[in-house]
């Protein structure tokens, strides 16, 4: 089998706010076809102009070739020897970010044309079925511009998550800071009452994540507020502070008696080494697309095992890298949770109408998928009225 052609759809959804927190309003949908009719499709979570470049760009010497150009012809069974060539020859085009974003899109889409190739659920090709069920937790997305009306927000979410049959859920927490919904402006005491708000909403017996999205520059102010969050039993606490900031994460780690999730932005097994060794993490979220992929997610919760840190996947896109994302934690007994919403509680039209994945929720679980690959449908009439690029 050969690879023919790969294509890059870069969506944007016709309602989408920029002022929005949500990279779940466009998608840089990853097609790659090949000489035997067996199509695969990848995802990234990042700008998709960016990562269409990325792609497409031709090369102009040994160290920047075109990743395109490169998968043209090659065999795309031989997953682990093309991602680590496109690595190395694209190392002055970006050994980080966008171009590792993009190559896990299009690393996504090898590991859905080998599973149709074989005629089995790409978690089959990942490792032995884990022993346990695969939990998923509904992420709360707030509303409105005033306090009230986000805090009740999230409590109606919280409410109907719990009705779903949700056994977690994660609240969003930032009503300041550069990435504060609508522009507010609230006291940290506020974020206190709303995370108080979501508990006494859920009850003791439903596991809550809170996700404050990189609110505070340091330990120091992080922990001043976060201390009277260890009240609420908290499974973790999503990204406190910037991600770069590793000693700073280490220093609220020793002191905060909440366990301190990142790595969302994170490409590459070395970074993550970087933040669960000097930063001190409790929980380690990589991104099956940012990370660079499913190869390189699964070399992440290896890392995390070894140092017997749980995973809880980041994955705020379509049904493409949920669907990864799924089929990886089948595979993987260390991931505690992974992050999915029905389509009743998605906001963003992509997220409903992209893709169709082969993946049931009930009773708290996710159930078994069992079609080829990703096992996920293409929804081409989304596409059509999505694309912009």
């Amino acid at each position: 089998m050969k690879i023919t052609d790969i294509e890059c759809h870069v969506l944007l959804a016709d309602d989408y706010d920029p002022s929005f927190t949500s990279s779940a309003q466009d998608s840089l949908l990853v097609v790659v076809h090949t000489d035997e009719g067996i199509t695969g499709y990848g995802e990234s979570d990042l700008n998709p102009w960016i990562g269409k470049a990325c792609i497409e760009a031709p090369g102009t010497h040994t160290m920047g070739l075109g990743m395109k150009e490169m998968l043209i012809g090659r065999d795309p069974s031989d997953i682990d020897a093309l991602w680590q060539e496109i690595y190395t020859m694209t190392a002055m085009n970006g050994r980080r970010g966008a171009v590792v974003h993009a190559l896990g899109a299009v690393e996504m889409a090898l590991w859905d044309i080998k599973g149709k190739a074989k005629n089995v659920p790409l978690w089959q090709l990942l490792g032995p079925k884990r022993d346990t069920p695969v939990i998923p937790y509904a992420s709360l997305q707030p509303a409105g511009t005033t306090f009230t009306a986000y805090r009740d927000a999230l409590c109606r979410s919280a409410e109907e998550a719990k009705r779903l049959g949700f056994r977690a859920v994660k609240a969003e927490c930032t009503m300041n800071g550069p990435y504060a919904h609508n522009g507010m402006n609230e006291n940290y005491a506020r974020h206190t009452e709303v995370v108080a708000a979501v508990r006494e909403t859920l009850g003791p017996d439903i596991t809550l994540m809170v996700d404050v999205q990189y609110l505070w520059r340091d330990a120091k102010t992080a922990l001043s507020v976060a201390k009277d969050w260890e009240q609420f039993n908290l499974y973790f606490l999503e990204t406190p502070i910037w991600p770069d900031l590793l000693d700073e994460h280490a220093a609220l780690a020793a002191s905060l008696n909440i366990p301190i999730a990142s790595g969302e932005w994170l490409s590459t097994r070395w970074e993550f080494e970087e933040l669960m060794d000097r930063g001190k993490v409790g929980v380690a979220q990589p991104d099956v697309g940012r990370v660079g992929g499913i190869s390189e997610a699964r070399r992440v919760c290896e890392m995390a095992a070894e140092r017997g840190l749980p995973v809880v996947p980041h994955c705020w896109k379509t049904g493409v890298s949920i669907s990864a994302t799924a089929h990886l934690a089948f595979a993987t007994p260390g991931i505690s949770f992974i992050e999915y919403l029905p389509p009743q509680l998605c906001v963003e039209k992509l997220r409903r109408e992209l893709a169709q994945e082969d993946l049931v929720f009930k009773d708290g679980e996710i159930l078994l998928p069992t079609k080829p690959g990703l096992g996920v449908e293409i929804n081409w009439d989304a596409v059509k009225a999505y694309k912009v690029a």
